[in-house]
């Protein structure tokens, strides 16, 4: 435990030390860690061990039970998680965004109704809230006349706080349009190297939260749209309905569900109307 001067590079990882890790991780947030995830836990987890001087999984686990603030907790789900993303990753959705989704709200709100409210659910380093929101201000007539809010949630409070900063390298924001990227992103020096950093008028729209999928949410909409892409995947099927269920009550009628290319509802029971691949609507 604490203290020890040496510790092994390769901690075993017990069939019931992973099971439990498991059982634990899904109650907490519904991800479903099946065996197939066991060398990934073992690998992420090894190094929280290293470095808070654990010499056992079972030791670690019962540090994070005996841990009443759950930042313990916390801590493990964010060496677990998977963030991968891009800026205008699964392009299609924001082509159905600007040429479908926002002529519809275009005609059906006016005057004081001229809101546009939006959730990224499982929002990761930031990635897909700005390319939200750059979709909406590229193609929205008169966008300075709308009250638009995009709320970002994500389980992973280390993400998130990269997803604030929204500071980018070269690399990660190549898929932004020149024209775009001329407007919404300025290069910066940071920690000595070259990056690109989102402007304000993309910040302001944005509101950055921690959330854990499972537990109540904080808010009742309605949201127009939600984009929860590359996230179901790491739930089981009951854990998949009851979420689907859920955005569906907080969607405004018309509004549209968004998945992740490798991600279906087939299998789940729900109201809502398939429209195309990864694409769902409130009717």
């Amino acid at each position: 435990m604490f203290g020890l001067s040496v510790l092994q590079d390769n901690i075993i990882l017990t069939d019931q030390e992973f099971e439990q890790i498991s059982a634990l991780v899904y109650e907490h947030c519904g991800i479903d860690l099946h065996d197939g995830k066991k060398e990934l836990v073992r690998s992420r987890l090894g190094k929280l061990l290293r470095q808070k001087e654990f010499s056992s999984f079972a030791d670690y686990y019962k540090y994070v039970l005996s841990d009443s603030s759950k930042s313990a907790l916390t801590e493990l789900t964010d060496a677990i998680s998977t963030n991968l993303t891009s800026f205008f990753r699964e392009s299609q959705h924001f082509d159905f965004v600007s040429q479908t989704l926002l002529p519809e709200l275009i005609g059906r709100k006016t005057g004081a109704s001229r809101k546009i409210r939006c959730w990224s659910a499982g929002c990761s380093s930031g990635e897909e809230p700005y390319t939200i929101a750059i979709t909406l201000l590229e193609n929205l007539p008169q966008a300075g006349d709308w009250d638009i809010k995009i709320l970002a949630t994500d389980i992973s409070s280390r993400v998130l706080q990269r997803a604030s900063d929204g500071i980018y390298d070269a690399e990660r924001v190549e898929p932004v349009p020149p024209a775009a990227k001329n407007r919404y992103l300025s290069k910066v020096r940071h920690n000595g190297q070259q990056m690109f950093q989102v402007s304000s008028a993309l910040k302001k729209m944005i509101i950055f939260k921690y959330l854990n999928l499972m537990e109540p949410w904080p808010f009742r909409g309605p949201m127009d749209f939600i984009f929860c892409r590359n996230v179901m995947i790491y739930f089981d099927k009951p854990t998949q309905q009851k979420l689907v269920n859920r955005y569906w009550e907080v969607l405004d009628r018309g509004g549209y569900l968004f998945t992740g290319h490798s991600e279906s509802l087939t299998g789940i029971t729900h109201k809502f109307r398939y429209v195309q691949p990864t694409i769902y609507r409130k009717d």
